[in-house]
């Protein structure tokens, strides 16, 4: 009798995950709302956190994004590694970007 070549799961460590469509619209429905808030938001002043609170809504997004729709969740350790190292890359890049904003025309913020 032949051996039939491995599967997917079998080449790739044998964990895949089913995801319902129910958790699929239910964070749909998350995306939506908070999409809503961050333009609720917009509407109200308040003075430099303005982009501070739309910022906050964006990372909720995008982690919503990244944990479920990019399957990061159900991952292996590696690819959860490779996800938090770019985050801390991207954090260490706007704080350098914001370093430099502050740091210009003292006095006129």
């Amino acid at each position: 009798m032949e051996r039939q070549p491995p599967s997917h799961d079998e080449t790739q460590g044998g964990h895949g995950h089913i995801v319902s469509p129910m958790l699929y619209l239910t964070i749909l429905v998350a995306l939506l709302i908070l999409t809503a808030t961050t333009v609720g938001v917009s509407y109200i002043d308040m003075g430099i956190f303005n982009p501070v609170a739309a910022l906050a809504i964006a990372c909720i997004k995008m982690m919503l994004v990244v944990l479920f729709f990019m399957h990061v969740k159900y991952s292996t350790k590696l690819t959860k590694l490779t996800v938090i190292s770019g985050v801390f890359i991207f954090l260490g890049l706007i704080s350098m970007t914001l370093a430099d904003y502050i740091s210009r025309a003292w006095g006129r913020w």
